[in-house]
């Protein structure tokens, strides 16, 4: 079953979105001082990049060790890590992405509706990046926390007195029990919890540059890795085996994403200072430990003629009685990293649902203050299920490091390209500057992305087929809807032409106000058409009530609502709202009145067109995508409870429909 009025979105509201509606005039926080924000940033923006030293450099330099290591080899990871950091983080994100913000949002999402609005209409190359985007990025926050959890608890293995008794079903059981509380936790808001983010992950990037910086001096030679020649040598020298290593060492740069997804809850400036000023040194400062400490180990087995061990680089680099308390605030890292990632992907949902690019579904905020505190149920329960099931199925941080990196790749891929679209046409940059951005980051990315690809049926394949699921959902939705609104307006009347039937036959008038809510109001609403049909009554009072999603992230409330007088007896209103809000009808038309128009809400009922699709193997689309279609529709949220209108106020009529 399926409402008339934003059930399923329509090319022409809310996924073509609203060009003329006016914008305000930025967003950010409020209230809030720089270093405030700053430190806040550390916890939620930098969560996921900062617990990739846990597997990073393990893992990169044992791609790289298959003949057994040299001294060259740790070198050029090192250095290759250094510069994923500076290429990829700091020049492409930090300096420019980050300017590609729309009014103050972030993230694919957001800048798919900024490249849309800069092109002046929705062109399928710039949708299918988008969506292709939002999709990859759900891979990405299923394997973000099992990853990051496992590397955590796996460093139990490191202390001595515990090294026996930690199996892989203890870690996977441990594991279990902090992810189970962190999303059961997630019905109660993340505002407390929030505020203890900043200062753990404070806290740990010091004690990660405190860890490199302590084995530095095992080893200075190691910041010769600075330099860019030891990071082109090693790929030059080992030809594939370099690219497999580059795969490995693309996870240093995993949550790059989230610099510009997050813009809108701490700002530009607080997030691109923390990260140049604090979280890259923590972190360049600890890789060079780790590099450092590799060679010291590499230099004193060579002296005892024996191999050089395997070790968890991390973990060991803390003395033996320093590593329990590190495990534990290692925990506590990741368990931020993972709500971080968790609550990141409640925001691409949101701004997803009034794109016209997933069904309705219960978005509840948890913060009467912050717009950014929402609880998704069905999407957190799905998650959940998602993140234990490959947690259970790899095992280990080792396995799951071969599934991780290629969505947060291809992403970044999505990602330059629409930036390249807002420079062109929004930025109006002359094709050469503009390509003199493009064409370096594009081969950056396509070259990790060449080097991912090789891991991907060693576990790669997981984000990929996470993505394409997500992108045939929302690609059967976003068609779907496109269909069914072409059949309501194929059999629907101009509201035009019904005011002239109506003037040539009046019906029974009843006393108040109706409300008809339409995704066209050109177009007779198809409630409205069943009421004079069925019941033979017309309204002394009836508006035809359009919800719009703006290009913006919100919407000024002075911009929320405007009328247009059809006739004495009907009103077209159009209330928008941006990509980040959530619809509250009622509150909406509390505006209205202020722009006169009169009604009492107690006197008043809304009605609602509810179709009833019926699968057809003729037309449209193929007959599984149809039944998809109506999957989708039937658990849809309840156009009541989504646009937040009372119960008691609301009449459906239905009417069937083949799709």
């Amino acid at each position: 079953m399926a409402s008339e009025a934003s059930g399923a979105p329509t090319a022409d509201s809310a996924t073509a979105l609203s060009c003329d509606v006016p914008q305000q005039n930025g967003h950010g926080p409020k209230g809030h001082g720089f270093l405030a924000l700053a430190v806040g940033s550390v916890g939620v923006v930098f969560g996921d990049i900062g617990t990739s030293p846990l597997y990073a450099f393990k893992e990169a330099l044992h791609a790289a060790a298959h003949d057994g290591v040299t001294r060259g080899e740790i070198l050029g990871v090192v250095s290759l890590a250094l510069w994923a950091l500076i290429l990829v983080v700091t020049i492409k994100y930090v300096l420019f992405i980050m300017r590609a913000d729309n009014k103050g949002e972030g993230g694919v999402l957001s800048l798919m509706a900024l490249a849309q609005h800069a092109i002046g209409k929705r062109t399928t190359l710039v949708f299918v990046l988008g969506v292709i985007g939002a999709a990859l990025f759900y891979g990405d926050a299923v394997i973000t926390p099992a990853i990051s959890v496992l590397s955590a608890v796996e460093g139990l293995r490191t202390i001595p007195a515990l090294e026996i008794h930690i199996t892989t079903q203890v870690v996977l059981i441990i594991a279990t029990i902090m992810l189970l509380g962190l999303f059961f936790i997630q019905s109660r808001g993340t505002a407390a919890v929030g505020k203890l983010f900043g200062p753990v992950c404070v806290v740990w990037f010091g004690v990660m540059a405190a860890l490199g910086a302590y084995h530095l001096a095992d080893n200075p030679g190691i910041l010769a890795a600075i330099n860019p020649y030891y990071a082109v040598a090693f790929l030059m020298q080992h030809g594939m085996a370099g690219f497999i290593v580059l795969g490995a060492v693309f996870l240093t740069v995993t949550g790059a994403e989230a610099l510009s997804a997050d813009m809108g809850h701490f700002g530009r400036w607080p997030i691109q200072a923390a990260w140049l000023f604090f979280v890259l040194p923590c972190l360049a400062v600890n890789y060079l430990g780790q590099g450092a400490f590799a060679l010291h180990t590499l230099d004193a087995a060579n002296a005892a003629g024996l191999p050089m061990p395997e070790l968890n680089w991390f973990f060991e680099m803390a003395p033996a009685f320093l590593r329990l308390p590190l495990v534990l605030l290692a925990g506590a890292a990741t368990v931020v990293a993972s709500q971080a990632v968790i609550t990141g992907a409640f925001s691409p949902t949101q701004q997803a649902i009034p794109l016209g690019l997933l069904p309705r579904q219960d978005v509840r905020r948890t913060s009467e203050t912050q717009s950014g505190q929402i609880f998704v149920p069905q999407l957190n329960t799905m998650l959940l299920v998602g993140v234990l099931a490959i947690m259970f199925t790899f095992q280990t941080s080792s396995a799951l490091a071969h599934a991780y990196g290629l969505a947060v790749n291809a992403t970044m891929v999505v990602t330059t390209c629409m930036a390249f679209i807002v420079m062109r046409r929004l930025w109006k940059w002359k094709l050469p500057t503009a390509l003199a951005f493009f064409i370096p980051f594009i081969t950056l990315d396509l070259t990790f992305l060449s080097a991912n690809a090789l891991r991907f049926f060693t576990g790669g394949w997981l984000p990929v087929l996470i993505g394409a699921v997500l992108f045939i959902i929302m690609a059967t939705w976003v068609r779907g809807s496109q269909i069914l609104t072409e059949k309501t307006r194929r059999d629907s009347v101009p509201l035009a032409d019904l005011m002239e039937i109506l003037r040539a036959r009046a019906p029974h008038r009843a006393p108040g106000t109706a409300i008809f809510l339409t995704s066209d109001p050109d177009m007779t609403p198809v409630a409205l058409m069943h009421n004079l049909k069925h019941n033979k009554v017309l309204h002394e009072r009836n508006v035809v009530l359009t919800v719009r999603t703006a290009e913006t992230p919100r919407v000024a409330e002075a911009d929320r609502a405007t009328i247009e007088k059809v006739n004495d007896d009907f009103k077209k209103v159009v209330i928008s709202y941006g990509f980040m809000e959530s619809p509250n009808l009622p509150k909406a038309l509390a505006v209205c009145r202020k722009q006169g128009l009169k009604f009492d809400i107690m006197a008043t009922s809304f009605f609602l067109g509810r179709r009833s699709i019926v699968p057809s193997a003729h037309s449209g689309m193929p007959l599984w995508q149809d039944r998809l279609f109506i999957f989708l529709m039937r658990n849809a949220a309840n156009p009541t409870d989504f646009f937040k209108i009372p119960p008691g106020r609301v009449v459906e009529l239905g009417a069937q429909v083949t799709v």
